[in-house]
């Protein structure tokens, strides 16, 4: 737990998310003190949500009032930014979204030939530690909005953005009969894996170092049926899932789509 007083400021996992509202308080002005007490405030109301939730509060039972008593800030203080607990929940899950976006999206833009040499070398799918780097520094305030104390849909708002995201560039050289019915339920299956890895990394307590993670959720991706137990099954996956949705790789029925 983040304790409280003045050095939460500096020991707080949400850091990243309060450095968005400090460099947009420097784009709109220069910096002066009410900028430094806004973004403080800010950090502070953001430190004690995360530590609410993880003590047990349901974030539907979250006051303003325990919010700020938590944080050591005055109501006057909460209402001069928010209009009330979902304005604020909303605004700062919409600060995670953009950053997580951002980072999935420099992901998506590697391509095969990239990610192979990654593999090559023993390294990470790149930008999936930037990624995980993000999410485990601010691992209490995201924890706690993805437990089950938080905001049930906002893990789903992480999922599409991560399926949106990565759509455009999963089609990029697909055989043309794999895109459609193939490919969305393929799409989903590949981002549930990962938010389901992702998701467990939460619950054990975010143990293993982003670095680890990434290596783990890049071999992942590439495991085969019976490769942990030294029978690993060699198909043609391309021709096999063709044939499983009655198509040919030139995306035309095949002859036994009927048969």
């Amino acid at each position: 737990m983040v304790a409280l007083g003045e050095d939460r400021a500096a020991t707080s996992p949400t850091d990243d998310v309060v450095a968005d509202d400090v460099q947009a308080a420097r784009q709109d002005a220069p910096a002066t003190k009410l900028d430094r007490r806004s973004a403080r405030s800010q950090h502070l109301m953001r430190a004690a949500l995360a530590e609410l939730i993880n003590e047990g509060e349901d974030l539907s039972r979250i006051t303003v009032a325990s919010l700020t008593e938590r944080a050591g800030l005055t109501r006057r203080t909460f209402y001069t930014h928010y209009k009330d607990i979902p304005s604020f929940v909303g605004h700062t899950e919409e600060l995670i979204l953009a950053e997580i976006r951002a980072r999935i999206a420099r992901i998506a833009a590697t391509d095969l030939a990239g990610l192979y040499r990654n593999i090559d070398d023993l390294a990470p799918a790149p930008g999936a530690v930037e990624l995980l780097g993000y999410l485990k520094r601010n691992g209490a305030l995201i924890g706690a909005l993805i437990g089950p104390g938080g905001d049930p849909a906002f893990a789903q708002r992480i999922q599409a953005i991560a399926r949106d995201t990565v759509a455009s560039r999963m089609k990029t050289g697909i055989f043309p009969g794999a895109l459609g019915t193939f490919f969305d339920y393929y799409l989903a299956y590949v981002v549930a894996a990962e938010m389901g890895i992702v998701s467990r990394w939460f619950e054990t307590g975010l143990k293993e170092s982003p670095e680890t993670m990434a290596r783990i959720m890049t071999v992942v991706a590439f495991v085969r049926p019976g490769d942990l137990y030294g029978k690993p099954i060699d198909i043609n996956v391309p021709a096999y899932g063709m044939k499983l949705m009655g198509l040919n790789v030139h995306g035309t029925p095949s002859d036994t789509a009927t048969n």
